[in-house]
């Protein structure tokens, strides 16, 4: 493929919109109305509940609606974030609750959630299946903070970790045992009851114990991994809460533990294989994809430079990219939130925007 070559005329007319296009595609990838029926379990001898945590909860619980069978009990409940739940299917017939709640901060509709949820895994019985919808968001959504541990501390901490530029994998670390559902705790309270997982990735590397900090996963990390996060990040804490790290007071089930004979763990959807969605639509209409990963983390105004770099290396010949073509990644960038020292009006500057537009800003 050359320079000279003739790109489709989608591409030619508007880049826009055949970016807009690549986009759609990998989103479309990951819809769980796409994705799930290939991992729903057999129907249970006794009751299915439906428990879960993320920003694409209510989408997937809306899914399960759809796809169980009609005639077969279907109960339970799962929390999203503010303003994501989408419209049912139409011809759906409503047999979950959703509720909403704060994300990236936690709040107490998040706390009502969780207490909820957890209500729900009382009196269940060998019988009965419990299938676990999570996504990326779960960590802030399903909140119940540790025995001792305020809301309110606890928000301050997630709000300090989010600013400290500490990775999504840290930052799960110190939720996991600030928490009394996150990190395998909500699989130990189903027991007996058979526990099947479904989950979206959106962590580097896909791991289920990450993803929303892992509520019905065995968990490696420790109180001593999370005490020393905080500290290296200079997170505050109470004495409180120091002395419950220190003491693993709050030590989360591990690998190998009986609790999690009975459970199982299904990636429905991940960012590589939206990746590859994008890049198999970019082909189909000749012009050459390369996805350079799908694990890609650090600074997002740094990694947004990098792109860069390898964009005009490749426009100017100097790199193993053969244009024309479109360079996709993907991953779980971070940014460090500092005081601004200017102001505007007489009032400190605050910064608008996430990742993504750190990212885009560096590249640009």
């Amino acid at each position: 493929m050359s320079d000279s070559i003739s790109l489709h005329p989608d591409i030619s007319a508007s880049p826009q919109k055949f970016l807009r296009q690549l986009f759609d595609a990998a989103v479309k990838r990951a819809l769980p109305l796409e994705n799930t029926q290939a991992f729903l379990p057999e129907v249970p001898k006794g009751r299915t509940v439906v428990l879960g945590a993320g920003k694409a909860a209510g989408a997937m619980a809306h899914a399960v609606e759809a796809l169980w069978p009609k005639d077969a009990p279907l109960s339970g409940m799962v929390v999203t974030r503010y303003g994501h739940t989408p419209e049912r299917p139409v011809g759906v017939v409503p047999r979950l609750k959703v509720v909403e709640a704060s994300h990236p901060v936690p709040d107490a509709a998040g706390l009502a959630a969780a207490e909820e949820i957890l209500a729900l895994t009382k009196s269940l019985t060998k019988d009965d299946l419990v299938l676990c919808l999570i996504s990326g968001g779960g960590s802030a959504l399903l909140t119940l903070p540790a025995d001792g541990l305020s809301l309110a501390e606890k928000q301050a901490i997630n709000q300090a970790l989010l600013k400290s530029g500490a990775n999504i994998g840290e930052m799960n670390c110190v939720r996991k045992h600030l928490s009394r559902i996150k990190g395998g705790r909500l699989a130990a309270a189903c027991a007996p009851a058979k526990v099947v997982t479904l989950a979206i990735s959106d962590v580097p590397g896909d791991d289920p114990s990450v993803i929303a900090s892992g509520p019905t996963v065995p968990d490696v990390t420790t109180c001593q991994d999370a005490l020393e996060i905080l500290r290296r990040y200079n997170i505050a804490m109470s004495t409180d809460v120091a002395h419950a790290l220190e003491s693993a007071a709050w030590e989360s089930p591990k690998p190998g533990d009986a609790m999690f004979e009975n459970t199982s763990v299904h990636l429905i959807a991940t960012p590589q294989q939206s990746l590859m969605a994008a890049a198999a639509l970019a082909e189909s209409k000749g012009l050459r994809a390369y996805v350079l990963s799908d694990e890609i983390e650090g600074e997002s105004h740094e990694v947004g430079k990098v792109h860069a770099a390898l964009a005009r290396a490749s426009a100017h010949g100097k790199s193993p990219f053969v244009k024309p073509c479109v360079i996709l990644s993907g991953g779980e960038t971070t940014v460090t939130v500092r005081s601004a020292s200017n102001k505007v009006g007489g009032k400190q500057r605050e910064g608008r925007g996430g990742r993504a537009g750190e990212f885009c800003m560096g590249l640009a």
